[in-house]
């Protein structure tokens, strides 16, 4: 099983977002937080933040599911960052020009999943490359 979490309109620039979620791509929820946590960059808070909530959600969908729930098996199984809309400003330039800021933003999606579910997927596919 799997649960996923999205925040949108994060006041940074993408680029900066995916230097923070690559590092946590594949690992156990757990290292994953405290690799976020011990980040000094300002976009691992609101990647922290998002994934506890998706390990929340996921204790919820297990717990209504009425399966046992055991948070050292859950992964980070996909983190993803999209482009959200660019806020454009105008700074005064020199000789009464005016320069372009672009204030990026970024949308992001994390989804923790359950390490029973992975290991099967894991199997399907090796069995499907064997076919071919």
């Amino acid at each position: 099983m799997e649960a996923r979490c999205v925040k949108k309109y994060i006041r940074s620039s993408p680029v900066k977002m995916r230097l923070v979620i690559d590092q946590i791509r594949g690992k156990n929820a757990n290292e994953a937080v405290g690799i976020l946590h011990f980040q000094p960059k300002q976009a691992a808070r609101v990647a922290e933040q998002t994934l506890r909530s998706a390990i929340a959600n996921l204790n919820n969908k297990l717990q209504n599911a009425g399966e046992t729930r055991n948070e050292d098996e859950y992964i980070v199984s996909q983190v993803f960052v999209n482009v959200g809309p660019t806020i454009k400003r105008i700074q005064a330039a020199p000789m009464g020009r005016a320069y372009r800021i672009k204030k990026r933003s970024n949308h992001l999606t994390i989804i923790v999943s359950n390490n029973k579910e992975n290991k099967i997927n894991d199997d399907v596919e090796v069995n499907n490359n064997k076919e071919e």
